[in-house]
């Protein structure tokens, strides 16, 4: 017989018994042993002499360990690696972080525990244990108490054992066997050529039936047209491009191209379409904000912050500059003028009237007449003419 003993289990039948039985087992200098009953019996732990468990120990270092690892990464990001001030707080902000510090301390704390009890101090999943399936247990479980005496205790000797289970008058002893174990060859070749075999059919079978016993066909008639798509060569055209220019002389639908383009002094010029209202000249002045003041300076006076690295522009505010009509600015800024570029690709036909606009308010306010300051004396209650 090559079965190894596990050890020696006793059964009793209440807990008074089992109480007495683990004060005189500890007596005898029993370490490796252990009591089971159906549920927790008050005051066995005192009886056993158990130290208190450590797991405590590892809730301390992982809560610990969470606290430091919060700490860490809260102050690394928000103070090296991308400060960020936040409602005038320094980078590293204690208070604000400590609920977030409480939160991993807990969260941390809480898995190792159960972790650790499951593992290192349960060693589950243990389903080979000598004790699973025998009898002893399967009573324990309902209503008997037990006690097991392991062979690993150092004073463990079969005779003398079973002669102080005896003296405590059980119900029953049993012996306790470790279990035989069972090997399974994962890499037998049999078993090995039969995965093969397996895999081989299924994905033979599973193509087949996906591929062609059930494929259908799609509709395919939207992405397989006759079509050029944009970036790519083309057959078709000499050239081998696909995206091709607008034939020239060829226009817009709903798109009338400037008629004065290239020309410098045209005879004629267009007119201006748009009233000087307020939400227009907003946007000529925001426009001019942006476009024409980094030359032309804030209020048109040629005082540019560019002045200097650039040919002088003139001032918006000069005889000629004020005797040109609407359409013949809006034709400067459409079609540019000396090294001044056309900015008819950045800003649209309504900016560029709206701009025009509000060149002719920051003249009108250079060259007010008596009429504008009585509109104004009146409109503000001052006498500006003093």
């Amino acid at each position: 017989m090559n079965k190894k003993l596990f050890g020696l289990a006793a059964l009793f039948k209440t807990p008074d018994e089992i109480i007495e039985v683990a004060k005189k087992t500890a007596a005898a200098g029993y370490h490796k042993y252990d009591i089971h009953s159906p549920y927790p019996v008050h005051g066995i732990e005192r009886a056993m002499k158990l130290k208190p468990s450590k797991l405590g120990f590892i809730t301390l270092v992982f809560g610990i360990t969470g606290s430091a690892l919060a700490l860490l990464l809260m102050y690394w990001t928000m103070s090296i690696d991308y400060p960020m001030i936040i409602g005038g707080k320094p980078f590293f902000a204690l208070p604000a972080f400590i609920p977030i510090t409480f939160e991993v301390t807990v969260l941390l704390a809480t898995l190792a525990t159960v972790i650790g009890m499951i593992t290192f101090f349960f060693r589950f999943p243990e389903n080979d244990h000598p004790l699973h399936d025998t009898d002893y247990m399967k009573k324990v479980s309902c209503d008997h108490y037990g006690l097991v005496i392991e062979a690993k205790d150092k004073l463990f000797d079969e005779v003398k054992v079973r002669e102080f289970l005896n003296s405590l008058k059980p119900i029953s002893i049993e012996e306790i066997y470790y279990p035989e174990k069972e090997t399974y060859p994962v890499l037998e070749p049999k078993f090995v050529t039969f995965l093969i075999i397996i895999a081989v059919v299924t994905s033979g079978v599973t193509y087949f039936a996906l591929n062609k016993l059930l494929y259908m066909q799609p509709f395919t008639w939207m992405m397989e047209q006759p079509k050029l798509n944009p970036q790519k060569p083309s057959t078709l055209f000499a050239d081998g491009f696909g995206m091709r220019t607008p034939v020239q002389g060829t226009v817009a639908r709903g798109f009338l191209p400037y008629p004065y383009m290239g020309q410098n002094n045209p005879p004629e010029v267009l007119q201006n379409p748009y009233l000087p209202t307020k939400d227009n000249l907003k946007l000529g002045e925001q426009k001019y904000l942006t476009f024409c003041s980094p030359c032309h300076g804030n209020y048109g006076d040629g005082d540019s912050r560019l002045r200097g690295q650039f040919p002088n522009p003139p001032s918006l505010h000069s005889t000629r500059a004020r005797e040109f009509s609407d359409g013949m600015i809006y034709h400067i800024i459409t079609n540019g003028q000396n090294v001044m570029p056309s900015y008819a690709s950045q800003i649209t036909r309504e900016e560029r009237w709206a701009i025009v606009n509000y060149i002719r308010v920051l003249q009108r306010a250079k060259n007010a007449k008596s009429s504008d300051l009585r509109v104004v004396n009146k409109e503000t209650g001052n006498n500006a003419s003093n």
